[in-house]
């Protein structure tokens, strides 16, 4: 789709990254009429000297009638960085999750992309700075200056201290040596490292033989030319860093290597992102099994846009996603390949690197804002064909993809929570692929409620490969009553049963690993005064403080307070203060309690905030250097680990006992899919569930892998009381630092609605945490029916409530929040 140009235009509709409600209109310069196309960064002032880049959303002749326009300053790239395609995908985005255009520009650029007003200073050129008594740091700044001729404010700061800068600013500006200009300033900046190069005279292997006798008495500068050698066979340059640390050198033994001719050394730009190269993949074998679904996805395509992959846990399903990305290829398209959450991309990336090579990208929040932008060139020109991602992927500027693959589609970490625009990526990679007249593989082993409501409906193809991969089977799934925890807790133990106890024991003679869930982080999720019943609180938010063991203090997990431990209680002074049930922190450490001997390892948000941390401790457990794991909900997420024989689910009542609508969906996926780390490779997996309620349906379904009678009844429960797939749910939050204003801006919210019929509201009602950083908040509930119609009013009408809301007097600190299709 080719973008607009503004030969026959006078106006440009352009998108800020501010939360401003809609676009803002500019006028057209006669110079730029004939450049300027829709998807280009042009700089703008919103007010005063602010300047801003903004992105050309439509270009037209609509002069509009209530403000006279501001013309634009300048177009900042000779062609557009976004294209018709992700406009369309924006405006889709702002319209149906209730966001504005500019907090949807702020989502998808990246940082390096906006560029910020900056002062600059100018040298004015005057001759006599030298007959001025300029302070020592004034002195500084006229020298760089002479030497730069312009520096921005940052750069000044830098020379100066930030101290000295407002006085040296007013020295130059009234000796009348500089000018200020207020431009923008392109954060981004190629990086650069120096790459030694063989010259053109030792490139033959006469020459080098040569050359290599001649150096008979120079081992450094031999070993050097040897590492030379050596690095450039696998590598398109040699960094000089990367020869140094080869031949154990240093730069004194390079530089005779230089003085001779024998290398050169120049500054280049390089790559941010390295992969480690991997041997290529041999052809992929599929099982009769995976043959036929393959077949099935394949089959579907020309009438479904969409099919459904139900694949139980080992079911080989990535196996399937590669041979289409492969089909995809060859027919010359890109191929996207979606997962839930950053760490499931460690696992993958080297595998997918084996089949697709320097073609293969990798995009994700851990990446730098420099490693970003370079990520999003090589998708706009081409470069990457296939892209693995989390949920920002989908802002790339895709030329023409063919396939988007959504892996554990059920997951809930697709739908974005805060901040705006809170999207359900799995849904919206669907209407991206639309634009693009593209197919959308879903896959998973515990399908969400709506997919396979879509199946059920025809609207999705539907596969399925009941088997794990060669056959082997699935693991043996046994309830335990943790009931049996209670004849031990004078022993100290207090989360891992007999039963579990034994066999892990068994496991870890067998020179097995085993992975522990718990869906807490900590030590001890609250202390409880058994006095009085008293338990500590977060000043700041209505949520019990939760006890980490490696600080030794009290932390919020929601506004980030620590504060110190708590021996007695601060309400009746009682000392007999107890914790009352457990976080990872608390169950590692007693793991190492019963069984000192074993490598015991914890992955939760504590262990896995580095960029890195998370792939080293994949690593130790691939390399068989972790013989227990406890971990939240993050290793549920498809990890593939073929030594870990037994998993045990410690707490299965804290996951049923929940209160939303989607308790039981949430219990049985996440359940499900730890109970699939277990057996892999050779079938020899256990799952023990400890559990109270040994009764509940959702135990026996996971037992049974019962899939099936699990969707007949949540779907049956599900259209009895109107929740989705037969109703679509907005949620409108309202936060201010007084309780009674966000009440009243929440009624207000839920009576604009009173007149729209076929709806239901429910509240307002405080949120399940009242309180957070000093906010009350309070939720106002909306089930519409699947109309269109009905779905565009109630959205027109909160849109007008809350700028008549914010317009009232003491109430332009209250927070209005839009969630649209809430998780």
């Amino acid at each position: 789709m080719i973008p607009a140009v503004a030969k026959d235009f006078r106006f440009a509709e352009v998108i800020l990254p501010l939360n401003l409600p809609q676009t803002l209109t500019y006028g057209i310069p006669v110079d730029i009429q004939g450049k300027l196309q829709e998807g280009m960064r042009v700089e703008v002032a919103l007010r005063g000297n602010k300047f801003f880049a903004g992105i050309v959303q439509r270009l037209h002749n609509e002069q509009p009638d209530a403000y006279m326009v501001k013309p634009i300053r300048s177009i900042l790239d000779p062609a557009p960085v976004v294209n018709t395609f992700q406009l369309r995908f924006w405006d889709w985005i702002a319209q149906y999750y209730m966001a504005s255009p500019g907090e949807v520009m702020h989502a998808a650029l990246p940082a390096h992309l906006k560029l910020m007003g900056e002062t600059r200073i100018e040298w004015a050129g005057r001759q006599d700075h030298d007959h001025i008594g300029w302070s020592d740091q004034a002195y500084l700044a006229v020298e760089a200056l002479l030497l730069k001729k312009e520096l921005t404010i940052t750069e000044l700061r830098q020379i100066t201290g930030a101290g000295y800068l407002p006085q040296v600013l007013n020295e130059l500006i009234e000796n009348e040596m500089v000018y200020l200009n207020e431009g923008l300033e392109p954060s981004y900046r190629p990086r650069t490292e120096k790459v030694v190069t063989l010259t053109e005279a030792y490139r033959s292997e006469t020459a080098l033989a040569a050359l290599f006798e001649k150096l008979q008495r120079a081992q450094k500068q031999q070993e050097l030319l040897m590492a030379y050698i050596t690095l450039s066979k696998t590598a398109p340059v040699v960094l000089r860093t990367a020869l140094l640390d080869k031949a154990k050198a240093n730069p004194s033994h390079l530089k005779p290597l230089i003085d001779k001719g024998v290398f050169v050394t120049e500054e280049r730009d390089v790559d941010r992102l390295q992969y480690t190269a991997a041997e290529p993949a041999g052809p992929i074998r599929f099982t009769e099994a995976q043959q036929k679904a393959y077949h099935t996805v394949v089959s579907s395509f020309p009438e479904k846009d969409v099919c459904l992959l139900q694949g139980v846990t080992g079911s080989g399903k990535t196996l399937l996603y590669i041979s289409l990305i492969k089909a995809c290829l060859e027919q010359g398209k890109q191929a996207v390949f979606l997962l839930p959450e950053i760490g499931l991309t460690t696992q993958l990336v080297s595998r997918l690197h084996a089949y697709f090579g320097e073609e293969m990208g990798v995009y994700h929040s851990r990446f730098s804002h420099n490693e970003r932008v370079e990520i999003w060139e090589k998708v706009r020109t081409g470069k990457y064909k296939v892209i693995v991602g989390t949920r920002s992927a989908l802002w790339l500027p895709y030329t023409d993809p063919g396939i988007f693959i959504v892996d554990e589609e059920h997951d809930a970490s697709y739908k974005q929570q805060d901040p705006a625009p809170r999207f359900q990526a799995r849904d919206a990679a669907i209407y991206l692929a639309g634009l693009y007249g593209a197919k959308v593989l879903l896959g998973s082993a515990t399908p969400s409620v709506e997919s396979l409501y879509n199946v059920q409906q025809q609207k999705y193809g539907f596969a399925a490969l009941n088997e794990r991969f060669m056959g082997v089977s699935l693991p043996d799934i046994q309830v335990v009553d943790a009931r049996s925890l209670d004849k031990q807790y004078k022993q100290g133990i207090r989360m891992i049963g007999p039963e579990l106890q034994e066999a892990m024991a068994k496991a870890l003679a067998g020179k097995r690993q085993v992975i522990l869930f718990q869906n807490k982080r900590g030590y001890s999720p609250f202390q409880l005064c058994r006095s009085c019943g008293w338990v500590p609180q977060c000043s700041n938010c209505s949520v019990a403080l939760t006890y980490h063991k490696s600080t030794d203090k009290l932390h919020c997990h929601y506004c980030g307070l620590k504060t110190p431990v708590l021996h007695h209680c601060l309400k009746c002074g009682s000392a007999d203060l107890v914790s009352k049930t457990f976080g990872t922190q608390k169950i590692e450490e007693e793991v190492q309690q019963l069984f000192p001997k074993a490598r015991v390892d914890r992955m939760d948000t504590d262990t896995t905030r580095g960029k890195q941390q998370f792939s080293q401790l994949l690593d130790k457990l691939q390399r068989q250097q972790t013989d227990v794991l406890v971990g939240t909900q993050m290793v549920v997420k498809g990890l593939d680990f073929p030594n870990v024989s037994l998993v045990g689910i410690l707490s299965a009542d804290s996951l049923l006992n929940y209160p939303d609508f989607r308790v039981n969906e949430r219990a049985f996926q996440l359940m499900s899919q730890v109970s699939g780390r277990a057996g892999r490779a050779d079938g020899d997996g256990v799952v023990m569930i400890q559990a109270y309620n040994l009764q509940h349906p959702v135990l026996q379904w996971i037992k049974e892998h019962d899939i099936r009678s699990f969707y007949l009844n949540e779907i049956a429960g599900r259209q009895q009381f109107g929740y989705p797939p037969f109703t679509r749910i907005i949620k409108v939050i309202c936060r201010h630092r007084h309780e009674q204003k966000a009440i009243d801006a929440a009624a207000e919210m839920a009576q604009s609605l009173a007149s729209v019929s076929g709806i239901t509201i429910q509240g307002p009602v405080p949120a399940s945490v009242a309180r957070v950083r000093n906010q009350y908040v309070q939720e106002v509930w909306i089930k519409c029916p699947r109309d269109t119609q009905v779905l565009m009013a109630v959205k027109a009408g909160l849109k007008e409530q809350r700028n008549l809301s914010l317009a009232k007097r003491g109430f332009s600190g209250v927070q209005i929040i839009f969630d649209v299709d809430t998780a």
